[in-house]
């Protein structure tokens, strides 16, 4: 006799039997199967006859109209083992499996409807059917709404995608599977072939190694300037037909800050391009768009989701620059899985409220830790001390999560520190709800110290990002660990 492997609880077959049983779980049974079942098996839950018997009801089209899937909506439909029991064993056993081969098409009800769930569904599916030829040319001739395949598009990255070109007053958005790849789909579909890029010294270092290593193989060529000098960029900007100004603002990891609206003319007067990547400020501290650049772009496995659970990213701008990115994309690959945009979605519905408290906690922190005596140097857009001060206030609303700071000390004393730490977690990334704690000198840099010294990245270097966690006890913590050096 056949056997089904794997089959759902029984309870959750009473919840939905349709969903429940997938064609190809279904095997043959003999058709006196349900009669060859002891009286107790049959009334055990777990026993694989009540899947029977509910497979063999719903495959049935005469089914009443208050059955899932048939005339009404579901509501009077009770559990298989309070069914009149003969007529279902008269059905299995006149039926035999063709009436089960019958029921993958029943799976099609109920398709392409409204749904009035308040969280947004996640539609997992690879592809995505037409009902005749002419519903498919009139969607490739643009009559017809809906999706194709996976890669293409899916209704709930869509969803996330129309609410990020909401958050940053852009007019379209494309999510993909990583920051970084956002990086490289932006690089890859609006910088030619032969074109010149500028870019900061300052940045996410993998991106810096991805611009160095392949974009050369492309017949680009790069010019790297202090994330402040704006003569600089001038000159790379006179000197050389620029495509693209690549910078972060604030960067990473010394939080330096570039006045968007005047590098944006200065870009657009030579027919240059600006993409910021605004991943330290989040959407709620700063909008690049507005402020004049072409693109910005986020690390979505940050701020936006917030729970470092998740990996995305994103690139937002103009929509015939984003098109050109999202041309490129569904060639290429990189796609966000859906689920993957439902935890993102759910996460940018508190946005607002932990970057308002990552904001003020971070503050207090920079504050705090400025006049600290074992503390040499300290790094954030909201103390007047750091040199782009006045550009963070006319820009952004709020000044990040995200603490630098220098020990006074050595490599053995930084590290000291953060073993001595108890909240945060010693981990790359930042922006979620976790403080998180690392030293750049082990964690990004520890494969060239020759790197490390050329962009200023020194052993006591310590980046702390602010999570949610009450200020006091975040700052005892800082204190009993610097107690140790």
């Amino acid at each position: 006799m056949a056997t089904v492997s794997s089959l759902p609880s029984p309870a959750f077959l009473a919840a939905d039997p349709a969903s429940a049983l997938p064609s190809a779980t279904i095997l043959r049974f003999p058709p006196n199967f349900v009669r060859q079942l002891s009286t107790k098996a049959r009334r055990n839950c777990s026993n694989i006859g009540v899947a029977q018997i509910v497979a063999a009801a719903w495959s049935d089209p005469a089914r009443p109209a208050s059955l899932p899937g048939g005339g009404g909506h579901g509501r009077g439909w009770r559990h298989p083992q309070r069914q009149a029991r003969p007529a279902v064993r008269r059905r299995i056993g006149r039926a035999g499996p063709a009436r089960f081969r019958r029921q993958p098409r029943r799976e099609r009800l109920g398709r392409r409807i409204a749904t009035d769930a308040i969280t947004t569904p996640v539609v997992n599916t690879s592809a995505y059917w037409f009902n005749n030829s002419q519903e498919l040319i009139d969607f490739k001739e643009g009559r017809h709404a809906s999706f194709e395949y996976g890669r293409y598009g899916n209704p709930t990255t869509e969803a996330l995608e129309k609410k990020m070109s909401a958050l940053e007053k852009a007019e379209s958005t494309v999510f993909v599977a990583s920051g970084m790849y956002a990086s490289v789909a932006m690089l890859s579909a609006l910088v030619p072939a032969g074109g010149h890029v500028v870019t900061t010294t300052d940045c996410y270092r993998k991106t810096r190694i991805y611009m160095e290593t392949e974009l050369p193989k492309r017949g680009i060529t790069m010019t790297v300037i202090r994330p402040a000098d704006m003569d600089a960029l001038q000159n790379a900007l006179d000197n050389n037909n620029v495509s693209l100004f690549f910078t972060e603002t604030p960067t990473n990891p010394f939080l330096r800050c570039i006045d968007i609206d005047l590098v944006s003319k200065m870009c657009h007067s030579k027919g240059a391009l600006l993409c910021i990547d605004s991943t330290f400020a989040s959407p709620i501290n700063q909008k690049a768009l507005t402020l004049g650049a072409d693109l910005v772009i986020h690390s979505a496995t940050k701020y936006i989701a917030g729970h470092n659970d998740v990996i995305g990213g994103c690139i937002s701008g103009r929509d015939e620059l984003v098109s050109k990115v999202r041309i490129y994309h569904h060639v290429v690959g990189g796609v966000l899985n859906p689920n993957a945009a439902y935890l993102i979605l759910r996460g940018m519905k508190t946005l607002h409220l932990r970057v308002q408290c990552q904001n003020n906690t971070a503050m207090r922190m920079a504050q705090f830790l400025e006049e600290h005596p074992k503390i040499a140097r300290v790094y954030y857009p909201g103390l007047p001390s750091h040199p782009e001060h006045h550009i963070a206030k006319s820009q952004m609303t709020g000044f990040g999560g995200v603490v630098s700071f220098e020990v006074a000390g050595d490599f053995d004393a930084t590290r000291r520190f953060i073993d001595s730490v108890k909240i945060p977690y010693h981990a790359p990334s930042f922006g979620g709800c976790e403080s998180i704690i690392d030293q750049p000198a082990i964690m990004s840099y520890w494969d060239s110290k020759e790197q490390r010294e050329i962009y200023g990245i020194k052993d006591n270097l310590i980046r702390f990002s602010i999570g949610v966690e009450d200020f006091e006890d975040l700052k005892n913590d800082v204190v009993q660990a610097l107690d140790k050096i």
